[in-house]
């Protein structure tokens, strides 16, 4: 059983955000007395500190996000939260916190003009190498394509991350899990997260999906369809 405790400045706030998590499989509760199997979500507005020291005093686990702005409440979701966050970043995260059998690896390519996500455990800048941006003939293509894969990976400098990041991976999987965190984010970050960080995560996930037997993996890509 996971719990999720999502609070917020205000309770439509709380409500709207637990609604996301609702959406992504957890049950919705409106107390602690209420906890049973699987994951659950329990939305607190205006600081809910009283509700998180009731929650300390039963021992009980759980996740605490805070969504928005500051609730202002000494000891609420704001100072305590374990994750900050706002509409953007509810989906993924109630993704990122679902509690799973098997772990999930994440192989993630973004774009460092549009932020770098907020849930990279491993995050990777791929911009030292050559970018395919400034060949015309690759500019339109992403790291999906073939040339481009080629004129990426045809740099030692990527085969040897790729190396490194793979047994990185492999060493660190474990410890992970040791400490209940089943869902692990690989994040690889270009200019524009169209061509080199494309490439990458896309070749880490086939090494890991070949390698990790044990282990579900995903490739992603954020800013591109």
């Amino acid at each position: 059983m996971g719990l999720v405790i999502v609070g917020a400045a205000t309770p439509q706030r709380a409500d709207e955000a637990a609604a996301t998590f609702e959406a992504a499989g957890f049950r919705r509760i409106e107390s602690l007395e209420a906890l049973g199997d699987g994951d659950a979500v329990l939305g607190v507005g205006g600081g809910g500190a009283e509700l998180l020291r009731e929650a300390d005093r039963l021992g009980i686990k759980y996740v605490l996000v805070h969504d928005g702005p500051p609730d202002g409440q000494a000891g609420g979701t704001h100072e305590r939260a374990h994750h900050r966050i706002d509409v953007p970043q509810r989906a993924a995260l109630a993704k990122h916190v679902r509690s799973r059998e098997r772990q999930l690896v994440t192989c993630l390519a973004f774009g460092y003009k549009n932020g770098v996500p907020p849930d990279a455990g491993l995050l990777i800048d791929a911009r030292f190498l050559d970018n395919p941006y400034w060949v015309p003939e690759l500019r339109d293509q992403t790291g999906r394509d073939a040339a481009v894969v080629q004129y990426v990976m045809s740099q030692p400098q990527a085969r040897r991350l790729l190396d490194d990041m793979q047994r990185i991976v492999h060493d660190l999987l474990p410890l992970y899990e040791e400490r209940g965190h089943m869902h692990v984010v690989v994040a690889f970050g270009c200019t524009g997260g169209q061509h080199r960080s494309v490439v990458l995560a896309a070749e880490l996930a086939e090494r890991l999906q070949e390698a990790e037997k044990n282990v579900d993996v995903e490739f992603v890509t954020r800013d591109i369809d």
